[in-house]
C-alpha cells in the first residue's frame, strides 16, 4: 500500500482565538497520517526501535491555501512518493469535510541506526510491508 488516508477533528487547543488552526499543527496532522498509515501495515516507530532503528524527520515542507477552523474535520492522505532507500518521503493532503483542499506538503525522513547514530538502508521488511 503506497497510499493511505485518516480522519482527525481539530481540536479547540489547536487554534488561535478566532479559531483558526495554528499552522505548526500541521506537522501533527502530518504524523498523525504517516504512523496511521505505518500502523495499518503492522508498523510502529516503538517497534522499528527496538529493532534498533529511528526515522527522524530530516525535511519538511507545507503550502497553505485555506484555513481549517475549529471542529473541522480534516482528512489527511498520505502517499509514498519512491522507493525508500536510505530516507523515505512522504507527501500529503489535508482537506475539509467540504472536500477542499487546506494544505499539501513533504517530509522526508531517515534510517539511522540506533546504536552508530549513522544512516542505513530501509530495512528489507520495511520494504516488504511498503510494497517493494
Amino acid at each position: 500500500m503506497k497510499k493511505f488516508s485518516t480522519q482527525t477533528r481539530v481540536r479547540y487547543g489547536e487554534t488561535d482565538q478566532m479559531g483558526v488552526v495554528y499552522h505548526g499543527n500541521y506537522a501533527q496532522y502530518f504524523e498523525i497520517g504517516r504512523t496511521e498509515w505505518l500502523r495499518t501495515l503492522g508498523v510502529t516507530y516503538k517497534d522499528m526501535e527496538l529493532s534498533g532503528v529511528k526515522l527522524p524527520v530530516i525535511s519538511l515542507s507545507f503550502t497553505f491555501l485555506k484555513p481549517a477552523h475549529y471542529d473541522d474535520l480534516l482528512t489527511i492522505k498520505v502517499e509514498l512518493a519512491k522507493k525508500p532507500i536510505v530516507k523515505i518521503l512522504f507527501d500529503y493532503t489535508i482537506s475539509n469535510d467540504n472536500n477542499e483542499v487546506l494544505c499539501t506538503g513533504s517530509s522526508t525522513l531517515a534510517f539511522i541506526d540506533i546504536k552508530t547514530n549513522k544512516p542505513i538502508k530501509c530495512p528489507d521488511y520495511l520494504l516488504k510491508k511498503f510494497g517493494f
